[in-house]
């Protein structure tokens, strides 16, 4: 029972430890010395940075943020002894980190891309799927944070129809549940018709 608190406790604290560094903020620094969190909506995450920044910075962002939810799943399931639940495990604490980094005062962003990196790791098939969802809905309606909450729903819903071990299908409710808990802002915009659409450049920083 010991041995296995200590493996829980340093998955969660690793996993966290690496997904509260925030490529956002390193990111836009290096490229073009602003804070990010100062600029658009305020959020680190790679749809602001894409406003602000644009299409290179954001790529490196969305590449580097999904790679530490893939690294934390890792991370579980070899510390783990290649156990699902513990790569879970990791997985989770990965966008805990990345929402509430603990090196940016507890403000980060709003755990897609991680979530996407977690998925990737554990099923593979179902992120293709969820990904083309993403891709029809922000091609049509022009909102990324539609994409998002629609492609989160469906992951549940497809690891649970392509029958994936029973750890990945609870992180697949978990996992959408804490995107569409992060969007709730968003989804208020959408419900009212005045959410930002992707190709809207934003300077001012706007919290709303």
């Amino acid at each position: 029972m010991r041995l296995v608190l200590v493996k829980v406790c340093l998955i969660l604290v690793l996993s966290y430890l690496l997904g509260s560094v925030s490529f956002g903020i390193m990111v836009t620094k290096l490229k073009k010395n602003i804070d990010i969190r100062d600029f658009g909506s305020g959020n680190i995450g790679f749809t602001n940075v894409l406003r602000v920044v644009g299409k290179g910075p954001a790529a490196i962002v969305l590449v580097g943020d999904a790679l530490k939810g893939s690294l934390g799943v890792v991370l579980g399931y070899y510390l783990g002894e290649a156990s699902y639940s513990y790569a879970v495990l990791g997985g989770l604490a990965a966008m805990l980190g990345h929402t509430y980094p603990v090196y940016f005062g507890f403000k980060g962003g709003k755990g897609v891309a991680t979530g996407l990196g977690v998925i990737i790791a554990l099923a593979p098939d179902v992120t293709l799927i969820a990904l083309i969802i993403f891709l029809i809905t922000v091609f049509f309606s022009r909102y990324v944070s539609l994409g998002s909450i629609l492609a989160a729903l469906s992951v549940p819903i497809f690891l649970y129809f392509f029958k994936k071990p029973f750890p990945v299908f609870l992180f697949g409710v978990l996992g959408a549940a804490f995107v569409i808990y992060n969007h709730k802002a968003n989804i208020v915009r959408l419900y009212q018709g005045n959410e930002n659409k992707i190709g809207q450049k934003q300077e001012k920083k706007n919290l709303d």
